[in-house]
């Protein structure tokens, strides 16, 4: 008797557990064939161009203008450390610049109108 219920047990898990398996490889394949459409982005991702900005009033060593990449948009503040180890903020604006690139500005050139 105890015979009888453990292949019983036995053939019903592996039976489901076959069912379970040849489901998961079905979806797998069916994923796999139908991928999103080309050029789509998941509701969670937003894919943005990245822009070459140019840091405004500064010069590399070299004395060459300094140019940023980022895909962050304009009106975020970034931190750029220059060579002699002092920290500007720069705020990255839509502005294009004859060269093709982005304009940074200088965010310390502007008085800080919340002081008054």
């Amino acid at each position: 008797m105890l015979t009888d219920v453990l292949t019983g047990w036995t053939a019903e898990t592996l039976g489901g557990l076959t069912l379970l398996a040849g489901t998961a490889a079905w979806g797998w394949l069916r994923r796999r064939r139908n991928p999103a459409a080309p050029g789509a982005a998941p509701a969670t991702e937003t894919a943005r161009q990245v822009r070459t900005y140019t840091l405004l009033g500064v010069r590399a060593a070299d004395g060459q203008p300094v140019h940023w990449p980022s895909s962050r948009p304009a009106g975020v503040r970034i931190t750029w450390t220059g060579p002699a180890g002092k920290r500007e903020q720069f705020e990255l604006t839509d502005a294009v610049l004859p060269d093709g690139t982005y304009a940074a500005e200088l965010v310390s050139v502007y008085p800080d109108r919340s002081a008054y």
